[in-house]
Order: C-alpha cells, then structure tokens, then sequence
C-alpha cells in the first residue's frame, strides 16, 4: 500500500499531469505535493482547492440522500467522504479533486492538474481512484 510520496509520484505518471497534492480540506493545508501549480505556488493552490472542496462537502446538496457524517462503509471500515470528486475545467486545463476514504475523518483530497491539451480526463479519474482506495494515511 503506498504512501503520500508514492502516491502522488504516480499521479505524476498520469498523461498530462502538471502538479499532484494532497491536501487536508479541513486546515488547507498540503500534506505532500510535486510537481507544478497554477500561479507557481503549491501552498496557495492547496489552500484555494480545499476551500471548493469544503464548500462542496459540506453542502447537503451535494451528498447522497441518508448520508451522515462518519458514514461507515469504504474499505477496511474507512469512514466514506460524502464526494468521490469534484472535476473543474478552464480553457487549458482540468483540476481533479477525488476525496479519500481515511479511519479518521475523511477530511482530505488527492488534487490533480492536468493539462486540457495531453490530459484524459476519464484515466485520471479512474486512477486517482484507484489510488484513493490504496493509500495509507498515519
């Protein structure tokens, strides 16, 4: 099972990836990053990513009907975000926000920029998932 530094290096291999992070949306903060980000700072784009991430999760529109906080049912009991992922586009490139199932909070997100031009939108959201479902956090 990988670690932060594993993971966000194989995000790295994705076509098109700029920049990969994990961020905690609680605090902002980055836990890991590589890579480049949107106005050259990983720190800002952290933090402005888990701000839409908040905003997205804690919107009850936005979870599945019967969701409660602390939803049990992810693998090996990990408590289930209430969003797989938030996928935002622009002119030149896509943002890939997919959340983390974690024994504790599920308060984090693995961030992926890709490049509109050599990215494929659908294999990374495939792969960040997959790679969600691995990653040991602790």
């Amino acid at each position: 099972m990988p670690g932060i530094d594993e993971c966000l290096l194989e995000a790295m291999r994705l076509p098109g990836a700029r920049g990969a992070a994990l961020v905690d949306w609680t605090s902002g903060l980055a836990l890991g990053a590589v890579g480049e980000f949107p106005g050259g700072d990983h720190e800002a784009a952290a933090a402005e990513a888990a701000e839409v991430a908040r905003l997205t999760a804690e919107q009850r529109a936005f979870t599945p009907e019967g969701y409660t906080a602390g939803h049990e049912g992810g693998a090996e009991g990990a408590a289930e975000p209430p969003v797989e992922d938030l996928i935002i586009s622009n002119r030149d490139s896509y943002h890939l926000l997919r959340f983390v199932p974690t024994t504790f909070d599920s308060s984090v997100f693995l961030h992926v920029w890709l490049g509109r031009s050599d990215g494929n939108l659908a294999l990374a959201r495939i792969r960040l998932g997959e790679m969600a479902g691995r990653l040991v956090l602790g």
